[in-house]
């Protein structure tokens, strides 16, 4: 799996529209749509509003890892 793909579950999982997500970590709705497509890389800083917004880690969110929590 792909950060992409991971995203994407993350936000269908908590049943969020793109554009509440982006509204939350403080991005408009297109360049949230490009982090989940991969179009553009994701921001450090948005990885950890990501981490928070879902209560998972950075490394689940990254694919490094299966495992949501510590």
């Amino acid at each position: 799996m792909y950060y992409t793909e991971r995203l994407k579950e993350l936000r269908e999982y908590n049943e969020l529209t793109q554009e509440q997500v982006a509204e939350a970590i403080g991005v408009k709705r297109e360049q949230y749509r490009r982090y989940e497509t991969g179009v553009n890389e994701i921001k450090a800083t948005h990885i950890i509003k990501f981490a928070k917004l879902y209560n998972v880690t950075s490394d689940y969110i990254l694919c490094l890892s299966d495992k949501k929590q510590f």
